[in-house]
């Protein structure tokens, strides 16, 4: 679905001066001048700006063929003079490089920049309230419509809930519970443990051990709760979680820990991993310890990150639909702005198998 921003052009505050001879500089092409050069009307040249499927090929092929002629470039600061509207979307993320926000915050910026808006970014490396309300009171003052927060940790969701903004915000968290002043929206990370689990357990292992993530993490408690529902719903033995953190390099170790386990026959058969780069980890330390994957023990991790499918052997993962997630940030915040009250959602993942699993040895 393609939602056009509520804003017109505001090429009416340029200047009209055509520069002959009156010592003044040449005006810049309004958007009048390129629906002229185009024969087409505004309106069809600011939907072509917006990004609107609602124009005719050929249409569309003028009116981009007339902007470059005239070197036309839309003046947003004007547009929002005349408008009070900024037709941009502001968004909180942490200074973290993992790969789930990392990618969230992509998919964000993308949605928004397909419909015509612009992002202002903000990345934190304190999450205390008073820097929260920092970069929150930053964006007011730049009039932002909307907040996009990229919350994977409890105490960005309490910063965040804290502040009262008069705007609203989409807070991308998969908590256990929404706030009545923001829109919750998540990948749902209990149903993508669930399909991991479940997986394993049709294979014919009889149990799935699973490295966690660091449990101040919202995504991390939610794949333990999934994993601990599947088994139980199943009957299966539920084991200890080993909790870790993101990094390969603890996978690594929890990966030669749990090699001596099954090289004594008192291992797990299959292991669920929080990430792909805790799966990566592991993979390496149940190499060099000469076990076999998935012959000697089955892997699954989650994200799907770019690459996994040239793990040795290539991994079976939960893939989370980044792109998804951030086009429908984009539409709950437009719902909002436009006066509707959007409810939030979640977001199924999708299981993608590959060689890392196997029904266990008999």
């Amino acid at each position: 679905m393609t939602v056009e921003p509520p804003a017109p052009d505001g090429h009416a505050m340029e200047s009209s001066s055509n520069g002959s001879g009156n010592g003044r500089s040449p005006r810049r092409p309004a958007m009048a001048d390129v629906a002229a050069r185009a024969g087409v009307s505004h309106q069809t040249v600011s939907r072509v700006l917006n990004g609107s499927p609602r124009v005719a090929p050929e249409t569309r092929e003028r009116v981009v063929q007339a902007i470059r002629e005239l070197g036309y470039r839309r003046n947003v600061a004007a547009r929002a003079l005349v408008t009070a509207r900024s037709a941009t979307l502001g968004v909180i993320t942490t200074s973290s490089v993992l790969y789930g926000p990392t990618s969230t915050l992509v998919a964000v910026e993308e949605a928004a920049r397909e419909q015509g808006w612009f992002t202002s970014v903000a990345t934190i490396g304190s999450y205390d309230a008073e820097s929260v309300d920092h970069v929150l009171e930053h964006f007011m003052s730049q009039a932002v419509e909307g907040v996009v927060v990229i919350a994977p940790q409890d105490d960005v969701g309490r910063a965040v809930d804290a502040f009262d903004a008069p705007i609203p915000v989409v807070l991308i968290a998969a908590r256990e519970s929404a706030v009545a002043r923001t829109i919750p929206l998540a990948v749902d990370q209990g149903v993508g443990a669930g399909l991991a689990v479940g997986h394993l357990l049709d294979l014919g292992h009889e149990s799935v051990l699973h490295v966690a993530g660091p449990q101040d993490w919202f995504d991390a408690r939610q794949r333990v709760a999934g994993w601990r529902a599947a088994l139980t719903e199943r009957g299966a033995p539920v084991p200890e979680p080993v909790v870790a953190d993101w990094s390969a390099g603890r996978g690594y170790d929890v990966g030669r820990e749990l090699a001596e386990r099954i090289a004594a026959g008192d291992g797990p058969t299959a292991v669920f991993a929080a990430n792909d780069q805790l799966a990566l980890g592991l993979a390496r330390a149940f190499w060099e310890a000469g076990l076999r994957v998935p012959e000697d023990v089955s892997l699954v991790g989650f994200d799907d990150v770019q690459g996994a499918d040239q793990f040795i052997p290539p991994l079976t993962t939960v893939r989370q639909p980044f792109a998804e997630l951030g086009r429908r940030s984009v539409e709950l915040l437009f719902d909002a702005v436009a006066g509707k009250s959007p409810s939030g959602a979640l977001i199924a993942p999708e299981l993608v198998v590959r060689a890392s699993t196997a029904p266990p040895r008999s």
